[in-house]
């Protein structure tokens, strides 16, 4: 057995253990969720413990768990191992539920999508480390988007975790097409779209989301590992298929899909926008990217609300199922331990 294997048996321990201390009754009136990015396996994770001291309900992963960038899978399987070996990620698998999606490094190369050709190999060694049952649908189907729903008395939250990487067709290489560039101070590496043969969740991702969408639930937090609620940037983001940005707030409407929340990580730091869709409610998108990088500026967005927050952090949101009214309350959490953003809106908010 390898030593990857092994490691992969040792720690299932710990998750299950986890699972077992976090399991909320029906009648819990709080819930927690921790969530991160954009971790660099060979550096020390002090953020890990952080949350592990928590003791969330769930901690969820939102890509660049690892910064694999490989075509060769030993390397990749390496890096995971060099993960699971530290003593702060032990201590989350204990403390808590983790959940997990991926982006770009972890998926294989950077800024890759469709094209990178060993995305079934990698999709395996990912389930296999954060320990996905055999008879689980993410190994049935292309891809890893999944969902979980979670009862709290009469109140249901429903986890919803994209995959923004297996169906992604190639981003547009930036080559001065923009004629107005006085708001952009560094260089860019793309421009969007500007029709709709492309596609960034795939039709296959977009059918099963439009029935976990029509599922009753009370809030949805969707976790998409590249940014939803910016503007463009030139950099990876939504913003580069506004036609599925735009065909986003069009399914929820057309679903009507209360409670929707997006978080979300990449950027290698955090803050909280809002789009103010026509005819709905707000959308907000909480980005926390900093377990170990950090970034040295935040890029424009006329969508920000709160932050930036540049030091290493991670993200956290409070629901108080208590009153008649949930509350939400969106936090970062730096290195420190300092509560650097924090905003709340009722759960009445996200209602049509």
């Amino acid at each position: 057995m390898s030593k990857f294997l092994v490691l992969l048996s040792a720690f299932a321990l710990y998750s299950c253990a986890g699972a077992a201390q976090m399991a909320q009754p029906a009648g819990a009136t709080r819930t927690l969720i921790a969530f991160g990015s954009c971790a660099q396996e060979a550096k020390p994770q002090p953020i890990l413990q952080q949350v592990a001291d928590l003791r969330p309900d769930f901690f969820v992963y939102l890509g660049d768990n690892i910064y694999g960038d490989t075509y060769d899978m030993n390397v990749l399987r390496a890096k995971y191992a060099q993960l699971a070996a530290k003593p702060e990620y032990q201590a989350l698998r204990r403390a808590t539920t983790v959940l997990a999606t991926w982006d770009d490094h972890d998926f294989g190369w950077n800024d890759a999508g469709r094209h990178y050709p060993f995305a079934k190999a990698s999709k395996e060694i990912f389930l296999d480390f954060f320990e996905e049952p055999a008879d689980s649908d993410r190994r049935k189907r292309e891809g890893i988007y999944t969902s979980y729903l979670y009862h709290y008395g009469g109140k249901k939250l429903q986890i919803i975790l994209l995959d923004t990487r297996t169906f992604r067709d190639n981003l547009r290489n930036y080559r001065g097409e923009l004629h107005n560039q006085s708001r952009y101070f560094y260089p860019l590496d793309y421009f969007p779209h500007q029709t709709s043969d492309s596609t960034l969740l795939g039709e296959q991702q977009w059918r099963w989301l439009e029935t976990e969408l029509r599922r009753p639930a009370d809030l949805r937090i969707i976790g998409s590992s590249t940014q939803f609620g910016i503007e463009f940037n030139g950099y990876e983001a939504w913003a580069n298929f506004p036609h599925e940005q735009q065909r986003m707030m069009d399914l929820i409407q057309k679903t009507r899909a209360e409670g929707v929340l997006f978080i979300s990580g990449d950027v290698h730091y955090a803050e909280i926008s809002k789009i103010q869709p026509s005819g709905a409610y707000p959308i907000y998108d909480v980005t926390s990217s900093g377990i170990t990088s950090t970034w040295h500026f935040p890029t424009p967005n006329a969508h920000r609300i709160e932050g930036p927050v540049m030091e290493n952090h991670f993200g956290l949101l409070s629901i108080d199922w208590k009153p008649a009214d949930p509350l939400i309350r969106m936090e970062i959490i730096d290195i420190s331990g300092n509560s650097r953003i924090e905003y709340t809106v009722p759960l009445s908010q996200l209602r049509f």
